[in-house]
C-alpha cells in the first residue's frame, strides 16, 4: 500500500513539474521612470511646442518566455489620438498639434501583447509649457474721462493684461509707447496710469489725448529659441473741462459806422462774447466802460450797441468804444474780458458804379475786328465810360477785366468819381480766329475803401474776322489708337480734328472720311492680334489754298480672349518615376495676357485622389504618400500600371475657355542604373523615335569617320606610289586567312599579292604624263606568294606587310580609266579596312 502511494505522489509531482515547464507567462513593460525616453511612458512629459511628426518615445518590454512582443496605443472614446505606435518597434509619433492652455495632459491606453498574452496599461502624458500666449487686456475699450483741473502726477486709470502662459512666460509688465509729447506714464507691474510729473491737462488746447499702452511677458522658449511677445492697445483720455478760462470775444476787431442818414436808435453793431469754459458755459453781460461820450449805450445781454441822437451832433468823426463781458455765475460776475469797438461817421454809400456807352447807360459792349491785331494798339470801336456819383472815399473804385489771361488790359484801373475806359491789345497772337472765333471779356467796377463793396459789371464781346495766315495743322504729330481684334469691317474708331486723305503701307485695312476726318476701318476688313496687332499709316490735311501738313496714326489691335487653350499631344502619354513628376503642357493662341496664361486642374482621375497638379506649370505628380511601387500595386490591382487622369487647362481670359485632355501614365519605379545613359534610357521611354534617332547619329557619324580616314591614307599611299589607284579583289573562301607581304618591283605593271590582284600602269607611266589608254588588265588569277625581289633592286626598299581582308569576291574582268579607278580603288579599300575590322572584332570575341 505505501508503495502505491509513492508511485502516486510520484506521478502526480512529475504532471506538477510538467504543467509548470509549460506555463505562458504575459508580457510585461519596463518601468524606466521620470526623464527616460523607452519603458511604458511613467511620468512622461512633452512641450506643446514639438511638432507634429515628432519621434517622442519609445515603448519598451518583453515576454518572459522570449516570444516576440507588439506595442499599441488606444485613447478614450471621443478623445483625440495625439501619437501613434509602430508595433513592432514601439517608436511612438506625435500626430497632433498640442496646447497646453487647452488640454495641459492626454490619458492614454497603452498595450503590450506576446500573441496569446495582452497587457494594458492606462498611462498620463504632462504636457509642459512653451511661450507661445500672447497677454490679452481685459476690460477692453479703454476709455477715460479726467477733469482738465486733475493733479499732477494722480492716477487716472489702471489697464490690465493676462497671459495663460506659466512661469517668466505668464508674468505680465506694462509701459507706454514713447511720443514726443505724452503727458501720461504708467507703472510697469500694476498697470496703474498717471498723469506724468510736471505735465497738466487743458480742456481748451486738447480735448482727447489717445495713448497706446503695451504689455509685455516675461519671455520664454519657443520650438527652441528665445522669444518675448507683445500686445498693444489704445487708451483714450477724455478731458473734462472746468471754469478756468475767460469769455472770448468773436470776430474781433470790431468796426461799426453811423451814416448821414442814421438816426436816434439805429443800431450801429453788435459784439458777442462766449465763456471761455465750454463745459456749462455762463451767461454773458456787456456794458461800456469808456469812449462813447454819451452818444452810444449797449444792450447788456445781447451786446448790441445804438445811437442816441443824430449824426450832426456827433463831435468827432471816429470813436473807439472800450466794451466788456463779463461771466454772469451763481456767486455773481466772475471772468471778465475787454475789446474795443472802432465807431467812424461816414457820408452814405448809396450809388453803386455805373457804365455808359454813346447811348446812355450800357452793361454790354460789342466790336469786329480782324484777327492778330498789333500789340499796343486801341480797340478804338470801344467808347466806354464808367461813373460813381457818390463822393470821396465811396467814389473811389478798381476797375478789372476778367477773361483769357494777358490777352488785353485796360487803362485806368484805379478811378475817383469818373473815367474813360481804354482797351489795349497786350498779346496779338492770342487773337487767332483759328483758336476763338469770338472773345468774351467782363468789365468789372469795384469799390475799394467801402464796406458795402459796391460794383457793377459789363460784357465785352470781340468777333474776330479770318485772314489766311495758317497752314492746316493737326493737334498733334501722332496719334495712338486701340481697337479691339474681330472688330466687323466699317467700324469707325478714331476722329483727327483736321480732315482729307489717308495713305501709307498701314493703310491698306483703313479709310477716312473726307470732311469729318473719321476713319474706319474696311468694310472686308478682318483685324486679328494674334496676326498682326501694330498698324501706322499717314493722314493729310490740305486747304483750298494748296497747304497741308501731315500727321502719323498709329493703330494698336487689342487682344480678345477668342482662341481656347490646345494641349501638346506628345504629352498626353508619359512615364512617371515614383517621386518624380512628369510634365503636360498647353498653348494658347491669343497674344496678351490674361487672355493666354493658363491655368491647370485635375477633373477626373482613375484611381480617384492620387494625383497632384501644379496649377501654373502643369507638372502632376503623385500624392506624398505614394512612395513605392507596392503602394501602387495595392491601389490599382492591376499589373501594367497605367492611370488616366482628365486635366483641363483654362486661360484666364473673359470670357474663359477651357479644354480638357485624357493624360495616360504609367508609373515605374526609379531606374537602378546610374549616370547620363540611366538618365536617356529613362526619358527614352516616352520618346523611343529620339533614342533611335541617336542610334542611326551614332552609326553616320563613325562611317563618316571611317570614310575619312581611308581617303586620307588613300591619297596619301597614291602619292608615294606605294598603292595602286586600281584593284581588282578576289575574295577566297570563308575561314582562309592568310597574312601576306610583299616587296615591290618597280618597273613591272601588274603585281599579284595576298588576296589581292593589283593592276596598275607602270611606274614611268605613273610619274609622267601619258594621255594613252591604259592597257587592258590580264584576267585575276589565284592568290600567290609574291616573287622575290630582283637582283638589280633598289638596297633602299624594304619589304612592307598588306592587310588581308576575309571572304572571297567572284573574279571577273574589269577594265578601268582613269576616273573609275580611283573610285573603285577607294571603295575597294573601303571594303577591305571594314571587313578586317570585323575579322578583329570576332577574334577578341572568341579568343
Amino acid at each position: 500500500m505505501k508503495s502505491m502511494r509513492k508511485k502516486q505522489s510520484l506521478i502526480l509531482l512529475i504532471s506538477l513539474c510538467m504543467s509548470m515547464g509549460q506555463s505562458d507567462f504575459a508580457p510585461y513593460f519596463y518601468d524606466n521612470g521620470a526623464g527616460s525616453s523607452n519603458g511604458n511612458l511613467a511620468l512622461f512629459s512633452i512641450s506643446e511646442d514639438t511638432s507634429v511628426g515628432t519621434h517622442v518615445y519609445t515603448l519598451n518590454g518583453s515576454d518572459p518566455e522570449g516570444e516576440p512582443v507588439t506595442f499599441g496605443m488606444t485613447f478614450d472614446k471621443g478623445s483625440r489620438d495625439y501619437f501613434s505606435v509602430e508595433p513592432k518597434s514601439g517608436n511612438m509619433t506625435l500626430i497632433q498639434t498640442l496646447d497646453r492652455e487647452v488640454q495641459d495632459e492626454i490619458v492614454a491606453f497603452v498595450t503590450i501583447t506576446d500573441g496569446r498574452n495582452k497587457v494594458v496599461e492606462n498611462v498620463r502624458v504632462f504636457i509642459t509649457d512653451a511661450n507661445d500666449e500672447k497677454p490679452e487686456f481685459l476690460n477692453l475699450p479703454f476709455v477715460v474721462d479726467v477733469p482738465e483741473d486733475a493733479a499732477s502726477g494722480s492716477s487716472i486709470y489702471r489697464v490690465q493684461a493676462i497671459d495663460r502662459d506659466l512661469g517668466s512666460g505668464g508674468s505680465v509688465t506694462y509701459y507706454l509707447q514713447s511720443t514726443p509729447s505724452t503727458k501720461f506714464t504708467i507703472d510697469g507691474h500694476s498697470g496703474v496710469l498717471r498723469i506724468r510729473a510736471g505735465e497738466s491737462l487743458d480742456y481748451e488746447l486738447s480735448r482727447t489725448h489717445f495713448v497706446t499702452v503695451v504689455a509685455k511677458d516675461g519671455g520664454g522658449k519657443y520650438h527652441g529659441k528665445y522669444q518675448v511677445m507683445t500686445s498693444t492697445a489704445i487708451i483714450t483720455i477724455n478731458v473734462l473741462d472746468t471754469q478756468d478760462s475767460p469769455p472770448l470775444f468773436v470776430g474781433t476787431p470790431y468796426f461799426g459806422y453811423v451814416y448821414e442818414v442814421s438816426v436816434p436808435g439805429s443800431e450801429i453793431f453788435t459784439v458777442f462774447a462766449k465763456d471761455g469754459d465750454q463745459n456749462n458755459p455762463n451767461a454773458m453781460h456787456y456794458s461800456i466802460l469808456s469812449g462813447s461820450d454819451g452818444f452810444f449805450i449797449i444792450n447788456s445781454s445781447s451786446g448790441c450797441i445804438s445811437l442816441t441822437s443824430f449824426p450832426v451832433q456827433l463831435k468827432n468823426e471816429l470813436y473807439e468804444l472800450k466794451v466788456k463781458a463779463a461771466e454772469v455765475g451763481p456767486d455773481g460776475f466772475s471772468d471778465y474780458s475787454v475789446t474795443t469797438v472802432t465807431i467812424r461817421v461816414v457820408d452814405l454809400n448809396n450809388h453803386p458804379p455805373t457804365f455808359y456807352g454813346e447811348n446812355g447807360q450800357q452793361n454790354r459792349f460789342e466790336l469786329t475786328m480782324y484777327e492778330h491785331p498789333p500789340e499796343g494798339e486801341i480797340l478804338r470801336g470801344l467808347k466806354i465810360t464808367v461813373n460813381d456819383s457818390d463822393q470821396g472815399a465811396n467814389a473811389k473804385f478798381r476797375l478789372l477785366l476778367v477773361g483769357p489771361s494777358r490777352v488785353l488790359r485796360v487803362v485806368p484801373q484805379t478811378v475817383l468819381n469818373e473815367a474813360q475806359v481804354t482797351i489795349i491789345v497786350e498779346n496779338s497772337s492770342a487773337i487767332d480766329y483759328e483758336k476763338y472765333q469770338f472773345l468774351t471779356f467782363k468789365l468789372l467796377a469795384v469799390e475799394i475803401d467801402t464796406p458795402e463793396r459796391f460794383s457793377a459789371t459789363a460784357d465785352i464781346v470781340i468777333n474776330l474776322l479770318d485772314t489766311n495766315d495758317n497752314i492746316p495743322k493737326f493737334s498733334s504729330e501722332f496719334y495712338i489708337a486701340r481697337i479691339p481684334e474681330n472688330s466687323p469691317g466699317g467700324s469707325n474708331f478714331f476722329e483727327t480734328k483736321v480732315k482729307y486723305s489717308i495713305y501709307g503701307s498701314g493703310a491698306d485695312l483703313f479709310l477716312i472720311h473726307p470732311t469729318s476726318g473719321i476713319i474706319y476701318t474696311q468694310p472686308w476688313a478682318s483685324l486679328d492680334a494674334e496676326v498682326k496687332s501694330k498698324y501706322n499709316f499717314y493722314v493729310k490735311a490740305e486747304d483750298t489754298e494748296g497747304k497741308y501738313n501731315l500727321a502719323e496714326v498709329f493703330v494698336t489691335v487689342l487682344d480678345q480672349n477668342d482662341h481656347p487653350p490646345e494641349f501638346n499631344q506628345n504629352f498626353l502619354e508619359r512615364t512617371m518615376i515614383i517621386g518624380a513628376p512628369v510634365k503636360i503642357e498647353a498653348v494658347d493662341e491669343d497674344a496678351e495676357e490674361p487672355n493666354n496664361l493658363i491655368e491647370y486642374s485635375i477633373m477626373k482621375a482613375d484611381p480617384d485622389n492620387i494625383f497632384d497638379i501644379n496649377t501654373s506649370t502643369g507638372e502632376i505628380k503623385l500624392k506624398p504618400y505614394i512612395r513605392s511601387m507596392e503602394i501602387v500595386q495595392n491601389i490599382t490591382k492591376q499589373k501594367d500600371c497605367r492611370w488616366s487622369v482628365v486635366v483641363q487647362a483654362r486661360d484666364r481670359g473673359s470670357p474663359s475657355f477651357s479644354t480638357t485632355a485624357v493624360v495616360k501614365i504609367h508609373i515605374t519605379e526609379a531606374n537602378r542604373l546610374k549616370g547620363p545613359m540611366a538618365a536617356f534610357l529613362m526619358q527614352s521611354r516616352d520618346n523611343p523615335m529620339k533614342a533611335l534617332g541617336l542610334t542611326v547619329s551614332i552609326i553616320t557619324v563613325i562611317v563618316l569617320v571611317t570614310v575619312m580616314i581611308s581617303t586620307i591614307m588613300y591619297f596619301r599611299n597614291t602619292k608615294s606610289n606605294r598603292i595602286t589607284p586600281a584593284r581588282r579583289i578576289i575574295r577566297r573562301r570563308p575561314k582562309e586567312q592568310h597574312s601576306w607581304t610583299f616587296r615591290p618591283r618597280f618597273g613591272q605593271s601588274d603585281q599579284s599579292f595576298g588576296k589581292f590582284f593589283i593592276d596598275d600602269d607602270s611606274s614611268d607611266n605613273h610619274n609622267t604624263n601619258n594621255s594613252s589608254p591604259r592597257a587592258k588588265p590580264p584576267a585575276p588569277s589565284a592568290p600567290v606568294l609574291p616573287p622575290p625581289p630582283p637582283v638589280h633592286s633598289r638596297p633602299s626598299e624594304r619589304l612592307r606587310s598588306v592587310p588581308t581582308v576575309s571572304g572571297s569576291l567572284a573574279s571577273r574582268n574589269t577594265s578601268h580609266k582613269d576616273g573609275s579607278g580611283i573610285s573603285s580603288a577607294l571603295v575597294s579599300e573601303l571594303k577591305m579596312r571594314i571587313e578586317q575590322k570585323i575579322n578583329e572584332a570576332n577574334q577578341g570575341y572568341y579568343y
